[in-house]
């Protein structure tokens, strides 16, 4: 074979080696793009997810730790480890510098004992915590404890008196559970038992009967066990459904030494 006609042979074959069509190269960049927008949503669908999943988790864990704290307090109403007489112990709040909770005085009562007040959205109990025989007394914080459902301004939020007595001037309900995004302290979640018309609190008497002191106070010395109901929105809106994710957290209390005859 001479020169000539090997590079005869080279240029066919250098002829015969096409590069990409138009074509070609189209329907790739098409499947790469199908592939990075897969990615993208594979990716923008846990971020989103994490977002809920963080949320939810948040207000699961501040719900919880209030039902705890409430469940404790309250159980703890009407504990007398002296047995001191009902008019004696037990404070009726009747006086201005006692009314820093915002309790009714008069419709307080010591035979009621360690229940001051109990209605659907407020529960005010008492308890001598440190043993000394009188509720309330000067620099005895936390034996008059009041929890209030309070719905103002947009606001939906569960608030905490403690240290109102007769002796000493309560600091006000103080913010408890809930949101106040408005008053620029923000809560993870919204109190929202308004919107089912469903109660905070509810009372039994020892049949397991419900009873309603708020109508009737007279039954207070009946209540036997308070249930503790709390429906809360996370105060995030769940990018994937661009909702608020609502949860419905509930706890029953038995307040043992309300029952003890003294």
């Amino acid at each position: 074979m001479n020169i000539k006609n090997s590079l005869r042979i080279t240029y066919c074959s250098l002829l015969n080696k096409r590069g990409f069509t138009l074509v070609e190269i189209l329907f790739a960049v098409t499947i790469g793009l199908l592939l990075l927008s897969a990615i993208y949503i594979a990716v923008n669908s846990g971020q989103r997810s994490s977002v809920a999943i963080e949320a939810k988790t948040a207000a699961q864990q501040d719900v919880r730790a209030a039902l705890d704290l409430m469940a404790m307090e309250i159980g703890m109403a009407s504990y007398n480890p002296t047995f001191a007489s009902n008019d004696f112990i037990w404070s009726d709040l009747s006086t201005t510098s006692g009314q820093g909770c915002g309790v009714n005085a008069s419709v307080t009562n010591p035979t009621w004992k360690g229940i001051v007040e109990a209605s659907s959205t407020s529960l005010t109990v008492e308890a001598d915590i440190n043993g000394d025989g009188v509720v309330g007394s000067t620099n005895e914080p936390n034996e008059v404890i009041r929890y209030v459902y309070v719905i103002t301004g947009g606001e939906q939020y569960i608030t905490r008196c403690s240290c109102c007595t007769t002796s000493t001037n309560g600091s006000g309900g103080q913010p408890f559970l809930g949101d106040l995004s408005t008053s620029g302290r923000p809560r993870g979640v919204r109190v929202v038992n308004n919107v089912n018309n469903m109660p905070i609190f509810r009372y039994f008497d020892g049949n397991g009967v419900e009873i309603f002191p708020d109508a009737n106070p007279s039954v207070i010395p009946n209540i036997r066990r308070i249930d503790i109901t709390i429906a809360v929105d996370t105060d995030s809106i769940d990018p994937n459904t661009g909702q608020r994710r609502r949860m419905i957290y509930s706890t029953s209390v038995i307040p043992r030494n309300h029952a003890i005859s003294q």
